[in-house]
């Protein structure tokens, strides 16, 4: 029997919805670094200093990896039974650390609570994960891998692994290590913007 068949209830349109809703964010991120990297990489039009060339290469490579990954999403969403991204996500969240709180997981996954309850919730339907509450505090549900749900998620693993083995075999570990750092520091800044608040080095350079 194949995956597809038992994950048929876990396709639904409201999970595809919500998955597409998840994914937003990262796209709308990946925007806001290629639109700051497309003017002059030596000056601004105001006549301050702007993006090196360098940061805009990657701020183009980063929108342009982000859309790869939500074309590839919406491929998989139109074939039937097919789990969305986000939901590969609370597997294997649940593959590295074992039963965790619906909380825990949403974090993990980078989801609200509603949504990633939602999706446990089609992910249960379809024998993949079982909830069960907590022995040490009956208000906390915890959410496990069923052994069919481990299954699939090592499936997943051996599928894509040799692909990105393959994809960045010419780059050193120093080099991978210094692009996670990169992420890293791209990811934080996200998280530090707030709507409606001025960057701070933007208001001392306006004052």
């Amino acid at each position: 029997m194949t995956a597809g068949r038992r994950e048929g209830s876990a396709g639904s349109a409201a999970q595809r919805a919500t998955a597409g809703t998840a994914a937003t964010a990262g796209d709308v991120a990946a925007s806001e670094v290629a639109h700051a990297a497309t003017g002059d990489p030596a000056r601004s039009p105001t006549g301050e200093p702007s993006i090196r060339e360098a940061a805009s290469d990657l701020g183009r490579a980063f929108k342009a990896c982000v859309g790869a990954m939500r074309r590839m999403r919406g491929r998989e969403q139109r074939l039937h039974g097919e789990l969305s991204d986000a939901q590969y996500g609370l597997l294997f969240g649940l593959r590295a650390s074992g039963p965790l709180a619906t909380s825990e997981l949403a974090l993990m996954a980078d989801l609200s609570p509603a949504s990633a309850t939602q999706m446990l919730e089609s992910l249960v339907a379809a024998g993949l994960v079982t909830r069960v509450r907590s022995e040490q505090d009956r208000r906390v549900v915890l959410t496990s891998l069923t052994e069919h749900g481990r299954e699939l998620v090592d499936e997943r693993h051996a599928q894509f692994a040799p692909r990105l083995e393959a994809a960045l075999a010419e780059f050193s570990d120093e080099e991978l290590r210094t692009s996670a750092a990169v992420l890293h520091k791209l990811g934080a800044m996200f998280e530090g913007i707030s709507p409606g608040h001025e960057d701070p080095g933007q208001t001392a350079r306006s004052g």
